[in-house]
């Protein structure tokens, strides 16, 4: 920089005086991080005195690098007089003259200068601060120093003091050895008597006491080197007292993330790096404090299969932990991977656990609960079921104990559900009746009552005698092991026979009283109401003989008889309390399902808060649709019944996948000839019920009604209102819906329109099953049947040109038509099928028919193997429609 004032030139002619330029250029070589430098090219200033040309008295010192310059007021002198103006142009004019400096450039350079020295202060202030900080680091890692080695010299100290006290348990008769001296250093660095660091605050005021060196020209003018990284002094510590935890100790406080945060452009650690420093720092005073945190052993109870996240729940430790150990075995897991009881074994083992292996099936240990003392033991009521089979008049019979008219309601007449029912009797006490359908294809359902009954009612028209679904309720009867007692119904009609029914009875080892056995028969008439009484007092009869007995005041078993899903209350099961009192609000587990109870429902429609033994009742409440025939048991909590849940659940998922994969099990070749060879033809359908039984029975009925060549596949069964997803299942496999005693939304008939989705309601069983029938039997391939026409034998072959082989025949047996299949016979043996007869000609016409006895003329195309002796064969084919 020059500085230059322009100046008007004398009239003596002399040149203007100028400012010498005292400006020197040098280089700079700048530091940065990663090695990087850079050469900066840089001018220096020299310092020169400021003062008048010409002016009396002392010129001043030049000032010194810390010298501060006078400070001259700012404030321009007073003006003059006015009475004297001329003196001061005067001056000015004289001062122009001689080339001196205005008093506004001497004020802007004074200015600037106090500017330059007042930045040099600050510098020097914070130099200071910085060399403040760094002697306070270094006695801070002086002082952790000092900590450490009082830690391992008191680590140190136990370990002898233990290794005399086991030299002086050994030691012979009583007699010490004297202890070796130990070091009076760590003594006292144990006891904490090391000797002081010297505090900050005298070490700053040393520092700033020391006398500086000078610095250089460029800190002279202001400029400055990017100084390099120093380390930031930790916050400061309290000295713990002996004995206190170091929890605090090197902890991140705000003071220090100021110190960090604050400053220049002066670079500084990364929290991360100071996280990093701090982690390394803990593990090696962990090391000195005798190694690692002991572990906490533990019983960890590991069942078949186990995931990550609960097996590291169990260990109490971290799922990294569990997943870096598998890594190093070699495996990938992640945190919802499933791990076999022998893999999770020796991971907790591994941590030092000790474990304890179970069974994935010890979810259902303490779920029956243990048998009943006998003194706890009431009588109940007994549990009748009514067997029979269709039309034999059971809901009829049971109507008439009850006063009710249920058979009224019924589709069709039959009953195609389990009723459950409880008569209280003239005495005072109660019967509880389950009604079991008595259509063949409630098989399953029959199978449910008979096993869950005290007592068996057959029921058995005296006009129909033994049926088939009579002797199937025999059966299931005898394989339950309950006794049995024969109600001979409709003996009011006139062509009732009661004797030949019981003499058919014989026949499958039902031998009743009359003919020496132990069978109890009681002829009644539900129209009539004839012999009910009768019919009552023998149940009771037989209910003492058996001394029917349970525990009210235990938590309840049940068995499910029933179940639907029902639009306005949810899944609905019936069940039948074997055992405790069912209460509102129990938490019950059923098969796959479960649920906390939230109204009890009688068969009349009343609310009921507890239900005892042999009382069947309907359950609200539970999540899901049970399986009738599933056994429903209170349970403590929400987690037992869930696990008892879950495994159920995830059981049955295993059955039906190893069901469907059974039939997979075959090489691809073997699997692409059978579907290259089959003619086996599906009947894909979606069936949808009111109750669960009701499905389950259509199930198994069109599943008996397949064959080789055709069947039926059961795409889904479920239970409730025909919804939208299963219009879309339907569409997705090209199955139509069949609904039994239930209806479509109005979202899902619209769709199914669309769709173009078949949907058939049906509220008789056997209706379905018919219409079902003609479908598969329309699947049918058609039977071929031959009708036989007659036989001509070949007397001569003539050859005709543009026409080949021409056989003249006489018809020796039948006729012979045109349009007619024929065949040729050669010794008895069939050599071609030449199928329709074309050309028949008697002489030169052409004809339809032939007689016996007559000769024509018969030309087959191009085949021409045609001898002397051949035999044609002439018949018709018949398509003929085939039946299930």
């Amino acid at each position: 920089m020059t500085d230059s004032t322009e100046q008007e030139k004398p009239a003596s002619g002399r040149k203007p005086l100028t400012l010498t330029r005292t400006t020197s250029t040098g280089t700079v070589r700048q530091s940065f991080s990663h090695g990087r430098t850079k050469a900066v090219a840089v001018e220096v200033k020299e310092k020169r005195a400021i003062g008048r040309t010409g002016a009396a008295g002392p010129q001043p010192a030049p000032l010194g690098p810390g010298v501060p310059p006078p400070i001259r007021p700012a404030v321009a002198p007073s003006a003059p007089a006015p009475s004297a103006p001329a003196p001061e142009a005067a001056g000015r004019a004289a001062a122009s003259a001689r080339g001196a400096i205005t008093d506004d450039e001497t004020r802007r350079r004074q200015e600037a200068v106090q500017r330059a020295m007042g930045e040099r202060q600050v510098r020097d202030a914070r130099a200071r601060e910085e060399e403040t900080q760094r002697r306070a680091l270094e006695d801070a890692q002086r002082r952790r120093q000092e900590e450490d080695a009082a830690l391992a010299a008191e680590s140190e100290a136990r370990r002898r003091a233990e290794a005399d006290q086991e030299a002086q348990r050994l030691a012979a008769s009583g007699a010490r050895s004297d202890a070796a001296p130990r070091p009076a250093e760590p003594q006292q660095q144990a006891r904490g008597e090391a000797v002081p660091a010297p505090q900050n605050g005298n070490q700053g005021q040393a520092a700033a006491q020391q006398p500086k060196e000078s610095p250089d020209i460029l800190s002279e003018l202001g400029g400055r080197l990017k100084s390099a990284r120093k380390p930031l002094a930790p916050a400061p510590v309290k000295p713990a007292k002996k004995g206190e935890p170091r929890r605090r100790e090197g902890k991140l406080t705000l003071d220090m993330v100021e110190r960090i945060t604050e400053g220049d452009d002066d670079r500084v650690r990364s929290l991360a790096a100071y996280r990093r420093a701090q982690q390394k720092e803990k593990e090696r005073r962990a090391k000195l404090m005798g190694g690692e945190r002991e572990r906490v052993a533990r019983e960890v109870v590991i069942p078949e299969t186990i995931t990550v996240q609960e097996l590291s729940n169990r260990m109490a430790i971290r799922v990294a932990d569990i997943i870096k150990f598998m890594m190093r075995q070699g495996q990938m897991v992640k945190m919802t991977d499933t791990l076999d009881a022998d893999t999770a074994e020796l991971i907790a083992t591994e941590y030092g656990h000790v474990v304890r292996r179970v069974a994935e099936s010890d979810v259902e240990d303490g779920l029956q609960g243990d048998l009943d003392p006998p003194e706890t033991l009431k009588p109940r009521p007994p549990v009748v079921t009514v067997m029979g089979h269709v039309d034999h008049g059971k809901t009829s019979l049971l109507d008439a104990l009850r006063q009710t008219d249920v058979a009224a309601g019924e589709a069709g007449g039959i009953t195609q559900h389990i009723g459950a029912y409880q008569v209280r009797l003239k005495d005072g006490k109660r019967v509880t009746f389950l009604d079991t359908p008595g259509h063949a294809a409630f098989s399953s359902m029959r199978a449910r009552g008979a096993q869950v009954t005290d007592i068996v009612v057959l029921v058995v028209a005296a006009d129909d005698g033994v049926m088939p679904q009579t002797i199937e309720a025999i059966n299931h009867a005898k394989a339950s092991g309950v006794p049995i007692i024969v109600a001979v119904n409709k003996i009011d009609k006139h062509d009732a026979n009661p004797d030949r029914v019981l003499t058919d009875l014989l026949q499958h080892e039902i031998v009743t009283e009359n003919f020496g056995g132990d069978v109890l028969h009681v002829p009644v008439s539900a129209t009539a109401k004839t012999n009910l009484d009768r019919l009552v007092e023998t149940i009771e009869l037989q209910a003492e003989v058996l001394n029917l007995r349970a525990n009210p005041d235990r938590p309840a078993d049940a068995v499910v008889i029933e179940s639907k899903l029902d639009r306005g209350r949810g899944a609905v099961a019936t069940a039948l309390v074997k055992r405790g009192t069912l209460k509102r609000g129990d938490i019950v587990v059923a098969g796959g399902v479960w649920g906390r109870v939230r109204a009890l429902v009688d068969e009349r429609g009343q609310q009921l808060s507890e239900a005892g033994p042999s009382q069947p009742v309907e359950i609200m409440g539970l999540e899901g649709v049970p399986d009738p025939g599933d056994i429903l048991h209170v349970v403590e909590n929400e987690n037992r019944a869930r696990e008892v849940a879950d495994y159920r659940a995830r059981l049955k998922r295993q059955r039906i996948a190893q069901g469907a994969g059974a039939g997979q099990r075959t090489s691809l070749e073997q699997m692409m000839a059978r579907f290259k060879d089959s003619s086996t033809s599906e009947l894909s359908l979606l069936v949808k019920a009111d109750v669960q039984g009701s499905a389950e029975a259509i199930a198994g009925s069109l599943d008996k009604l397949g064959t080789d060549e055709v069947r039926a596949r059961i795409v889904h069964a479920g239970v409730g209102a025909i919804s939208e997803s299963d219009v879309q299942l339907a569409k997705t496999s090209g199955s139509p819906i069949i609904g039994f005693n239930v209806r479509a939304s109005k979202e899902a008939r619209e769709l199914a329109e669309r769709e173009g989705v078949e949907i058939r309601y049906y509220a008789i069983i056997y209706d379905l099953i018919d219409d079902i029938k003609g479908v598969m039997s329309g699947m049918l391939a058609p039977q071929m049947r031959e009708t036989f026409l007659g036989n001509a034998e070949v007397l001569e072959v003539f050859n005709i040109s543009k026409v080949g082989k021409v056989a003249g025949c006489r018809v020796s047996d039948g006729v012979v038509r045109k349009g007619a299949n024929v065949r040729i016979i050669r010794d008895n043996v069939v050599i071609q099928e030449m199928g329709v007869l074309t050309t028949l000609k008697r002489f030169k016409d052409e004809v339809n028919e032939v007689q016996s006895g007559q000769e024509c003329g018969m030309s087959f195309g191009p085949f021409q193997d045609i001898k002397q002796g051949d035999v044609i064969e002439c018949f018709n084919v018949e398509v003929v429609k085939r039946s299930l």
